[in-house]
This record gives structure tokens, C-alpha cells and sequence, in this order.
């Protein structure tokens, strides 16, 4: 493949995913990575700022959806609710990356660095969510509360998702996580 061939982006995720993978995150660099897609270190540079970002590329645009999602809810809504219309906005993001999500998450598992990256990613998720819960008029602790639930939802929701061994869609799983913390918080 040459470099002037479309969707350099993908080929290089997809090349990065295979061989962190296939030889672990620490062990691959980012010659290797270009050298498999056919790509220069230079392209590669130009779409990510390290080899962390190809799997947290996507991390801004998940957040901000989710974000811009909750805050479109009427405000007569409840905090939980308007979350709730969150996580299916978000869920629309893994339609048909199941297989990518599974593969990227045992990467991710595997290394320490990572992990701390997708806490990091995580915690800024719940930040922007309990700012947009105050400023649609959720007092604190309440909004940090709700937002914290709502991270903790996608979180297990996400978990269940890749690992169930029948293909679903993530927004059942999103719901079904939400029906089951409402239960355990009122006991119905």
C-alpha cells in the first residue's frame, strides 16, 4: 500500500491495534506501525501525537457527543435521565466496532500506562458531564453525583458489551447497567 492511498488514519489504527496485539504496547514503535501500513513515521505523526493516541483518538469526539447529547435534554428532565439519553448518543460511536473495542480494551488491560490513560479520559468524561448538569440548574453534589453514575454506567455497560458472548447492541447493555443501579438504589 502507498502512502497516497486513501484513509491513512484507519490503516494505521488497525496496523497499531495488530501489532500491540500481537507484541505488546511497550515492545512496538511507531516505525513499525507506519512500516506495516505502508506509511511513513512522518504520516503517522501527522494524524497522532504518540502511539497512546491511537487508542484514545476518539476520546474528544466520545466526550463531547455525550456532553452536547445530555445538554439537549428539556430541562424538565430528570439529571439521570437527560445521562441516560447521553449513553445512547454515545453508544451510536461502537456500532460495528465491537471487535476493535474488544481488541483495544485487552491492550489496554495489559498495560499500566494505558490504563491510567483511560482513567485520566474517564475522570475528564465525568468533569464535563457534572458542568453540564450545573449549568442546567443540578445543584451540588448532585450533579458530580449523577455524573459520576453516569461514567460508572458506560464503564460496566461497555465491560458487558465486549465480553457478552452474543453480539447486542451497547445501548441494551447501557440501559439494562442503568435499570440496575436504579434497582439497587431503590430497591425495586
Amino acid at each position: 500500500m502507498g502512502r497516497w492511498e486513501p484513509n491513512a488514519r484507519g490503516r494505521l489504527a488497525n496496523v497499531a491495534l495488530e501489532l500491540y496485539s500481537e507484541r505488546g504496547f511497550e515492545q512496538t514503535t511507531v516505525a513499525e506501525i507506519a512500516k506495516r501500513a505502508g506509511l511513513t513515521e512522518r504520516t503517522f505523526f501527522r494524524h497522532y501525537a504518540d502511539k497512546r493516541e491511537v487508542l484514545f483518538a476518539g476520546s474528544s469526539q466520545l466526550e463531547e457527543a455525550f456532553v452536547k447529547a445530555v445538554a439537549d435534554v428539556p430541562k424538565s428532565a430528570a439529571p439521570i435521565d437527560a445521562v441516560a439519553v447521553g449513553l445512547d448518543a454515545i453508544a451510536e460511536f461502537f456500532v460495528d466496532r465491537r471487535d476493535f473495542a474488544r481488541r483495544r480494551q485487552a491492550v489496554i488491560m495489559a498495560t499500566a500506562e494505558l490504563q491510567e490513560r483511560e482513567l485520566i479520559k474517564l475522570a475528564s468524561m465525568s468533569a464535563a458531564l457534572a458542568d453540564t448538569l450545573r449549568r442546567r440548574g443540578v445543584a451540588e453534589p448532585a450533579a458530580s453525583l449523577t455524573a459520576e453514575a453516569g461514567v460508572a454506567i458506560f464503564k460496566v455497560g461497555f465491560e458487558r458489551w465486549i465480553g457478552a458472548p452474543k453480539e447486542r447492541e451497547m445501548s441494551r447493555f447501557m440501559r439494562e447497567s442503568l435499570d440496575e443501579l436504579r434497582t439497587a438504589l431503590t430497591g425495586n
